[in-house]
């Protein structure tokens, strides 16, 4: 924080961190360093006591929407022992019909609604987690065992374009298509982990797949959503456009004698 400060002095600094880092130590450090946090905290008796009334209210509320799922989100000021600095916790308060009212806390000195500050500040932290997660899970990218740091560095880079054409692909499927949300594991085994035969001609490379495939429609669109990609600064470029691809321009069903 020090050696940012001493670069970028008007620098604002805000922390995320889970609930390892919910400590005084960690916040009171983070004060004196005039930095912002949002940092979970763990649950304890204290807590649990709070967050009671709560937790009947929203499990209440459920009942009489007849809703599957409730949700809302409380603040109260919270000191963690008897000389600890009072501080500011948002409360999310859930209950479902299967599993009753449930609380995760964060302690913050970020001005802003409960509501905006857990959904839009905190929860972002854990998507960025499961995109690391993915890199390192779906690509094996934590392989690194080379003796030089520099074929480390290369295979770390043929992970990332791995990643990088996974991530297109599941992007390329309708916003409200279940493959938007697919593991990388769903999509290399639904998509790319299948038997085709490629025939390269002159200006196309055709992918012939077998009719029995069960998701070749939903391939056929991801596809045909693929612009091609690359650099167009030239006049010329601009002046005609690359055309998108259709299906049948990618994958024929069955295949094409050659």
């Amino acid at each position: 924080m020090r050696r940012i400060r001493a670069r970028r002095a008007g620098a604002a600094i805000t922390v995320r961190g889970d609930g390892h880092y919910g400590t005084p130590e960690v916040m009171d450090t983070l004060e004196a360093l005039d930095c912002t946090y949002i940092l979970g905290l763990p649950g304890n008796e204290r807590l649990a006591a709070l967050a009671k009334p709560w937790e009947r209210d929203v499990a209440a509320l459920r009942k009489r929407g007849r809703a599957k799922r409730s949700r809302r989100y409380f603040e109260t000021e919270y000191a963690a022992g008897s000389r600890a600095k009072q501080r500011r916790v948002v409360a999310r308060v859930e209950a479902t019909a299967r599993r009753g009212p449930k609380t995760r806390f964060v302690v913050t000195n970020i001005a802003g609604k409960p509501e905006y500050l857990y959904e839009r500040v905190y929860c972002p932290r854990g998507r960025m987690e499961n995109t690391i997660k993915e890199h390192k899970l779906y690509t094996a990218s934590d392989r690194t065992s080379r003796h030089r740091w520099e074929a480390n560095r290369f295979r770390l880079f043929l992970h990332t374009a791995a990643y990088r054409l996974l991530w297109t692909l599941r992007n390329a499927a309708a916003r409200r298509s279940p493959w938007r949300t697919a593991t990388f594991e769903t999509i290399r085994r639904t998509f790319l982990k299948i038997a085709a035969r490629v025939t390269r001609l002159k200006t196309r490379i055709v992918v012939s797949m077998p009719s029995a495939c069960p998701h070749r429609h939903a391939l056929a669109e991801m596809i045909a959503r693929l612009a091609p990609q690359g650099p167009s600064n030239s006049a010329a470029d601009a002046a005609h456009p690359p055309r998108t691809p259709t299906p049948n321009a990618c994958i024929t069903y069955p295949p094409e004698n050659p």
